[in-house]
């Protein structure tokens, strides 16, 4: 298969530079065409995510410098600057790639399954511009195949290795539902909100975020559900109250949370259990609220611990899926080069008997008009023998002129021109 892929990532290229190469769906649709007959391309598609910016090119030719060249022309980025943080793949590599980066297995989070979702949306982008064809459709059909067997049969996605959604599958085993639990979130920040985000996720029942600055925790409570509310720090002692799930993150030098306030909000629940997650540096919960009955505490420490032992499990994993790739690989590329003998084989048939139906036209038409049968037989035969090895004999001659003896040896294994005995007797 003639794929090339052109492209850079987090692990060549800074974020300043990847949002600069970044498309947009809106711009996707005209680069898509642009390309393709900027570069002289037969199939194209482009995948485009805040971690990565990836041409997939069937071509007739191998020059990458073509396309690095239109994306930085595009993109208004100069070339050098460009050309230091790309990365370039071909044959058996690009295949490879293309299913490593669907598993999860190229990404910044090991396993993360988001990619997979981007990777559908890019080659559906590409169906729809029509720069698609049958090579890629069945590279990209193949790809979510392997890439659902690596879901299904490892433990590639199964363990969290994310702060966020480490504690928040550690609340879900805490209590039977989470769809019954209420959340109080501490803190605005970009950790909060993806805390936020992974129980809205799992359904929580009702989430308050309480923050310093109460337009910012207004605002992130309207980002994250039309249901949950905004409160000021100094309304934390009421709702933990009725706070199953505590998890805070904020930039305080002090705690934010004493163990007086627990002590009184566990007496109004009746003790019953609250799930608490200090995220921050320095600590936002006092240490010695771990010592309360009905408190579960971790800090930031304890969720590192235990996602360095998911990591280790997503690596373990991780060479499971890139056997798994392996043997996939091996396949494509077997079947590719099986298509490709089918396709020769179809369209040497189909000349030869174009020439079989032209000269059986004209011996027909002869003995219509009453030449002898003897002799439209043996012109048929002569015509036949000299128009299929006609152009044979001259790329023959040409390859012996240009030393060309595998050409030569090639046609001898095909026909079987080794030895005289083996010519076929009348």
């Amino acid at each position: 298969m003639d794929l090339l892929i052109v492209g850079i990532n987090h692990q060549t290229a800074p974020v300043a530079l990847r949002e600069k190469i970044a498309f947009t769906s809106a711009q996707l649709a005209e680069a898509l065409t642009t390309l393709k007959s900027g570069a002289d391309l037969r199939e194209l598609a482009i995948l485009s995510t805040c971690n990565r910016t990836e041409i997939y090119a069937v071509h007739a030719h191998n020059q990458p410098e073509m396309i690095i060249a239109w994306l930085a022309e595009y993109h208004q980025v100069p070339l050098d600057l460009l050309s230091n943080s790309i990365y370039t793949y071909w044959g058996h590599s690009s295949v490879k790639h293309v299913m490593r980066v669907a598993a999860g297995l190229d990404s910044m989070i090991l396993g993360e399954p988001q990619i997979l979702g981007q990777m559908k949306d890019c080659f559906n982008s590409a169906q729809d511009q029509r720069v698609m064809g049958k090579e890629l459709n069945r590279l990209c059909q193949t790809t979510y195949r392997v890439a659902k067997q690596i879901r299904s049969t490892t433990a590639i996605g199964q363990n969290p290795v994310s702060v966020a959604s480490t504690a928040v599958v550690l609340a879900a085993q805490l209590f039977a539902d989470l769809k019954t639990c209420n959340a109080l979130l501490i803190g605005a920040g970009e950790t909060v909100e993806l805390v936020g985000r992974h129980l809205q996720n799992a359904g929580i029942k009702q989430l308050v975020i309480a923050n310093r600055t109460i337009s910012h925790a207004r605002q992130l409570a309207a980002s994250l559900s039309p249901t949950a509310t905004a409160v000021e720090l100094d309304a934390i002692p009421q709702q933990l109250a009725t706070a199953d799930i505590v998890i805070s993150a904020t930039a305080s030098e002090l705690p934010i949370l004493g163990k007086g306030s627990v002590e009184r909000a566990l007496k109004l629940r009746r003790h019953k259990p609250i799930f608490m997650v200090d995220l921050a540096v320095p600590r936002d919960i006092e240490p010695e609220i771990d010592e309360l009955e009905d408190i579960y505490l971790y800090g930031i420490d304890d969720l590192q611990k235990i996602i360095s032992v998911n990591l280790s499990s997503r690596q373990e994993a991780a060479l499971e899926a890139e056997a798994i790739i392996e043997q996939a690989v091996r396949e494509f590329q077997e079947q590719h080069k099986s298509r490709r003998a089918v396709d020769t084989v179809k369209r040497f048939r189909q000349r030869h008997e174009t020439i079989k139906l032209i000269e059986l036209e004209k011996a027909l038409a002869r003995l219509k008009k009453g030449d002898a049968p003897a002799e439209v037989l043996n012109s048929l035969a002569n015509q036949l023998t000299n128009k299929i090895i006609h152009t044979p004999s001259i790329q023959l001659k040409q390859a012996s002129a240009e030393g060309r003896d595998d050409m030569l040896t090639a046609v001898e294994d095909l026909f079987q021109l080794g030895d005289d005995e083996q010519s076929p007797k009348p």
